[in-house]
């Protein structure tokens, strides 16, 4: 993959979306490649001294990759998110096998926030990838597999309102990557207590994985079904004054 090697407008499809949902962070993209792009920066960071199962990274976990990736475009490794065995999982970097005795496993499983018969299930990506991009969409160099976007609860409203059946899915908040690239759906997510300590994610946010190849799907409907929004809010609004 090249750069440049792009089949769609991607920066005007984000600011498209990013109007629609008047969002407050602008989408995300994250690209899975077999090699790692020759033509992209790797991302930087000294990683700290590793546990004595192993474990250190660049950052904390791959999530905070998402943070990170409003800034810049860059690509990552499997030793850049090996840090969090649960990401390192969904993002095909590693398999159950390999991270089930790592200490930070335990630890999960020790404080019951998720059981051992729950992990299997746990949506990953399938193809062991070379190499994962993030960066800006309105940016990107590359057709990405996965837009991810940060949404507020009324954000998340319209995008449902849009999306009927829309999936909303709970902890671990990355394994919507791997439902958005495997499984073809949009998955949101109510995110969970790992990842927003690790991101500093705000507490009034949730998040999004959108399939790339159905954005403007989605954009479509998230407009078809404006009109009816502001339609309803104009007659709340207007029904309203009776009670002041």
């Amino acid at each position: 993959m090249s750069l440049m090697d792009t089949s769609q407008d991607w920066s005007t499809l984000s600011k498209d979306v990013s109007d629609a949902l008047a969002l407050n962070a602008a989408p995300i993209a994250i690209s899975f490649s077999h090699v790692r792009p020759r033509d992209i920066d790797m991302f930087d960071a000294p990683m700290p001294e590793p546990m004595p199962d192993g474990r250190t990274g660049s950052v904390p976990a791959g999530c905070v990759f998402w943070m990170r990736a409003a800034d810049a475009t860059f690509s990552t490794v499997a030793e850049d998110h090996a840090n969090c065995s649960v990401g390192s999982m969904t993002h095909g970097f590693k398999t159950l096998d390999e991270v089930a005795g790592n200490s930070d496993v335990a630890a999960l499983l020790d404080s019951g926030w998720v059981t051992m018969d729950v992990v299997p299930q746990i949506p990953v990506v399938r193809e062991r990838p070379g190499a994962v991009t993030y960066g800006p969409l309105a940016d990107t160099p590359i057709d990405p597999d996965v837009v991810l976007l940060r949404l507020n609860a009324k954000q998340l409203m319209v995008l449902s309102d849009a999306m009927p059946g829309l999936r909303i899915e709970g902890k671990p908040q990355c394994h919507i990557v791997a439902v958005a690239k495997e499984e073809g759906e949009v998955a949101a997510s109510v995110g969970c207590a790992l990842s927003r300590v690790r991101t500093g994610m705000s507490a009034h946010e949730m998040t999004c994985a959108i399939p790339a190849s159905r954005l403007p799907e989605v954009l479509e409907s998230i407009r078809n079904n404006a009109a009816a929004d502001t339609t309803v809010a104009r007659y709340a609004a207007e029904d309203a004054k009776r009670f002041a």
